[in-house]
């Protein structure tokens, strides 16, 4: 008797993106793209200014007094760098709680659905297997020994 294969939901089709969303898309990406240019245009200005100091105090006629005052602008700098550096991990951190929610949510029961389809598939090719092409292979076998048989009693021509 045949067992009935198991069932699987598949997962529904994603809809398409209404005209409001791909508009958020589209202002989202701007904005990164804004985001990261304004970075980068601070971070050319810091790094000129820094060549700029630099020079200034490599020349012969800084004095002590001008080389103090520049040594407290780098250790206020250097303070900025290290709040700018803490912000950037507490962000970092923030996003590798989205990415392990992601993976948690999202990416697992989509590795489970497919694991589940495996296993149905897995269980089908063994059912065709054992109800169909076995007793296939088998008649197969039969009616070539039936047809040797004939061809050596010389009833049947090759």
């Amino acid at each position: 008797m045949a067992t009935p294969l198991p069932q699987t939901q598949t997962p529904p089709a994603p809809l398409p993106l209404t005209p409001e969303q791909i508009a958020a898309r589209k202002a989202q990406q701007q904005q990164t793209k804004t985001i990261i240019g304004a970075v980068s245009a601070i971070a050319v200005l810091i790094l000129a200014l820094l060549i700029t100091a630099i020079y200034f105090l490599l020349r012969p006629e800084t004095s002590a007094d001008e080389v103090g005052r520049i040594r407290d602008v780098f250790i206020i700098v250097v303070g900025l760098e290290t709040l700018i550096i803490g912000v950037a991990l507490v962000m970092l951190l923030i996003q590798l709680a989205s990415l392990i929610n992601l993976l948690q949510n999202e990416i697992r029961p989509i590795i489970q659905a497919t694991n589940e389809t495996v296993n149905t598939l897995r269980g089908t090719a063994e059912f065709l297997s054992k109800n169909a092409v076995e007793p296939v292979v088998k008649l197969n076998s039969y009616l070539a020994s039936i047809q040797r048989v004939l061809e050596l009693m010389g009833l049947k021509h090759k």
